[in-house]
């Protein structure tokens, strides 16, 4: 099986189940929980794509459309509403690392430049996450914790470096995806974050 669909569909499935779930601790009801779901899931893929001048994936890939559709299942069936916390957190960030590689690896497949190929990572992987959190009315991670966005930037350079110096295409991915794992981890675990502009008011 090709690596692309494989991840496209991983990262869908994760980005859904972690949209649902917030959706749902939002009180939103199945119609809502569905949209945010689709929304977190599709929507950096999408962008992507439309950069690179293709057909969104989940136009013409159905598996996609079953994938944020199992996603809301999942959260309906299991529909106890607790704290967002260290499951989902690890989803997240288990999507991010397979979105930041699929997003650079069909990048190069479309022979962009290597620098195109880790923005257009980035993009695939953040993307949902910032749009699922301003449609749920919650602080978005992307803009206030560097954890989101260096992580999945650590990650695509890896990949696009190994890929360029011609490492087989699945150990690149193997080891771009650990580095946005690792990279997230360490930053949470000692609090770690890029500098806040100081507009020098004071509290």
């Amino acid at each position: 099986m090709e690596l692309l669909p494989v991840l496209d569909l991983l990262s869908t499935l994760v980005f859904g189940l972690v949209g649902a779930r917030i959706a749902a601790d939002k009180g939103l009801d199945y119609g809502g929980i569905t949209f945010i779901a689709a929304v977190a899931s599709v929507s950096g893929g999408t962008l992507r794509n439309v950069f690179l001048g293709l057909k969104p994936v989940w136009i013409s890939d159905p598996w996609i459309s079953v994938a944020v559709l199992s996603a809301v299942v999942i959260t309906l069936v299991f529909r106890r509403v607790t704290r967002i916390g260290k499951t989902l957190l690890v989803m997240d960030t288990f999507g991010l690392a397979i979105a930041t590689i699929s997003g650079s690896y069909l990048a190069f497949q479309q022979q962009v430049p290597w620098l195109a190929a880790v923005i257009l990572g980035v993009i695939t992987a953040v993307t949902g996450g910032l749009l699922r959190d301003v449609l749920c009315q919650v602080e978005p991670v992307l803009l206030h914790r560097e954890t989101i966005g260096t992580s999945s930037l650590m990650g695509a350079i890896t990949f696009v470096s190994m890929y360029q110096l011609a490492f087989e295409v699945r150990i690149s991915a193997v080891v771009g995806a650990a580095v946005v794992v690792i990279t997230r981890i360490i930053s949470i675990y000692f609090d770690l974050h890029l500098p806040k502009f100081n507009t020098g008011k004071k509290a």
